[in-house]
């Protein structure tokens, strides 16, 4: 039986196409999440895309000390529902608890991960915590094409533990997606918005995230600013609390319940973004993105030497960017992304030469 541990929202979007590939082959899966108090994205989707899980601890929230009281608990929980399943090896995106667990109960570990540090270089004082935290335990660890091998020997892996992927890491689950406009133009009249203006698509970063521990005001302040110049539709997918976003933000509609995203990101005229996963899905698309992260990742940096995102680093920044390309889609993103290739077959493949005791 394969485990996955999926704990946050691009870990359900990446994953799904390897559990539907094992589950084709006649494999046992088990899949386990989490949520807590203001933070039930994970569950949300998993629901939405009807993939069966089983809830085991919760998020902490954004205190340090909060986060690893939950995660102390969390493993626990894991370690008792783990031992009743005759678990043959985990996959996850390096996360902490599961990665903990599986080394301690000596059940082989498959992480992949495309952002082992908060920088595009390699200085390892910029190193993540979950990836301090994880892969060092890999059995095996996969990784995308543009974060070098040389950060994860950095990390303790030998070569032959290493596995190089071709592709960015949403090409896995929008390859084949069909995108909808009559669906996006439904979900912007269900928000009362006018679909004859141009539209601008928001998500925050992880604020709460121990990488993070920050609140920005780039973005809070930046779209009040381009609501006054600009005549636009703002939709917000919210991170966290759907209320609170509301509350901080009244001048533009806050999601309020999860849907298939990807059918906004495609037809929207600007997306403005704090994060990777969704910022990474707009370019796919050919959609103007603008980036008000508060690092640069690797994958960060390749779609910005490409000229598929750019990065902002002051309201001022935002505005003149936000004016100069909302509308002007990117007619050679396609091109792109056509080029990568994903073979979920030979990953699964992969992924099934590591069981217990090999």
């Amino acid at each position: 039986m394969t485990w996955f541990d999926l704990v946050t929202p691009k870990s359900v979007m990446f994953f799904k196409p390897f559990i539907e590939e094992l589950k084709r082959r006649d494999r046992e899966v088990l899949v386990t999440a989490r949520e807590g108090e203001g933070y039930s994205e994970v569950v949300e989707l998993l629901n939405l895309y009807k993939i069966p899980f089983f809830n085991r601890g919760g998020f902490g929230g954004a205190k340090l000390c909060d986060k690893l009281k939950a995660s102390i608990h969390r493993q626990l929980e894991l370690m008792e529902f783990i031992e009743q399943h005759s678990i043959k090896r985990l996959v996850c995106l390096c996360s902490v608890d599961a990665n903990r667990v599986a080394f301690g109960l000596g059940i082989p570990i498959v992480n992949f991960y495309d952002i082992p540090l908060s920088d595009y270089k390699t200085d390892f004082r910029r190193a993540l915590p979950q990836a301090r935290l994880t892969l060092p335990l890999s059995n095996k660890a996969f990784r995308p094409f543009m974060v070098p091998e040389e950060i994860f020997f950095r990390f303790g892996l030998e070569h032959d533990q290493i596995f190089e992927y071709g592709f960015l890491d949403v090409v896995a689950w929008l390859r084949d997606f069909q995108s909808s406009r009559e669906f996006y133009e439904k979900v912007l009249k269900d928000y009362g918005l006018d679909t004859s203006l141009p539209t601008i698509v928001v998500r925050e970063e992880e604020y709460k995230a121990s990488y993070v521990m920050k609140k920005y005001p780039i973005l809070y302040e930046g779209l009040k600013a381009l609501k006054e110049r600009l005549r636009a539709n703002i939709l917000v997918i919210p991170r966290y609390e759907p209320e609170a976003v509301a509350e901080l933000l009244p001048f533009a509609k806050v999601l309020k319940e999860k849907i298939v995203i990807q059918h906004i990101l495609a037809y929207c005229d600007l997306f403005i973004g704090g994060g990777g996963t969704l910022n990474s899905e707009a370019c796919f698309f050919g959609t103007p993105t603008i980036s008000t992260r508060s690092f640069v990742s690797h994958y960060d940096k390749f779609l910005m030497d490409l000229a598929l995102m750019d990065k902002v680093d002051s309201i001022e920044e935002l505005i003149i960017k936000a004016e100069r390309i909302i509308g002007h889609r990117n007619g050679y993103a396609k091109q792109i992304f056509d080029r990568m290739e994903f073979d979920v077959g030979s990953m699964v493949d992969e992924i099934l030469k590591e069981k217990e005791g090999a």
